[in-house]
C-alpha cells in the first residue's frame, strides 16, 4: 500500500464532477486500499477519490477510533433520503492549515452505493457519519467545504490560504 498525495484546494480535480466507477479492477481495489492508508496518515475521517486527484465517484469513510473494523468505501453514491438540519463545524484534508467552517447540512441521511465487492450497499447516517458522508459526496460533485461557508468566514479561509502560499506552506 502506498500513501497518495491529497490535492489541495485551487487543484482543478477538485472542482470538476466525478466519473462512476464503471469496473472493480484490481487497480480501483487498490485505489481503495491506498485511500485508506492515506485517510488514517492523515487523520481523517473520509476522503474522496478526488481529493487523491482521482476523478472517480468512490470515497473511504471511517469516523470510529477503529481502524480497520468500522471502514467502509461508497462507489457511486447517491443521498436518497435527508431529514432534519444540523450546524456543526467542519474541516477538509484539502485545506490543510486553513481551519474549518460553521455551517448547517442535514442532521440525518440515508446514502445508496455499492461497496468494494460490487454489492449495493444502504447506509443511514446521524451527527458525524451523516456529515461525513454530505462532504464526502460533494467532493464528488466538486464542492467544497470552502463553497458552502457563510460569505465572511469563505473569505477568512481564502486569505489563509494566500498568506499560506505566500510562506511556501501551501
Amino acid at each position: 500500500m502506498a500513501l497518495l498525495r491529497i490535492t489541495k484546494f485551487g487543484e482543478t480535480v477538485l472542482r470538476k464532477k466525478t466519473q462512476p466507477v464503471q469496473e472493480l479492477t484490481p487497480e480501483i481495489q487498490k485505489l481503495i486500499q491506498d485511500m485508506y492508508e492515506t485517510m488514517y496518515a492523515s487523520y481523517g475521517v473520509g476522503l474522496a477519490a478526488p481529493q487523491v486527484d482521482i476523478p472517480l465517484q468512490l470515497a473511504v469513510i471511517n469516523v470510529t477510533p477503529d481502524k480497520r473494523n468500522n471502514q467502509f468505501v461508497i462507489i457511486n453514491p447517491k443521498i436518497v433520503k435527508r431529514e432534519g438540519k444540523i450546524q456543526s463545524e467542519e474541516g477538509c484534508l484539502s485545506l490543510p492549515g486553513v481551519g474549518g467552517a460553521v455551517f448547517k447540512r442535514s442532521a440525518k441521511v440515508t446514502v445508496e452505493a455499492i461497496n468494494e465487492k460490487g454489492l449495493p450497499i444502504t447506509i443511514t447516517g446521524e451527527g458525524l457519519l451523516a456529515r461525513c458522508l454530505q462532504h464526502e459526496i460533494d467532493h464528488l460533485h466538486g464542492k467544497m467545504i470552502i463553497h458552502r461557508a457563510p460569505l465572511k468566514r469563505m473569505w477568512e479561509m481564502r486569505w489563509a490560504i494566500r498568506k499560506l502560499k505566500k510562506e511556501n506552506m501551501w
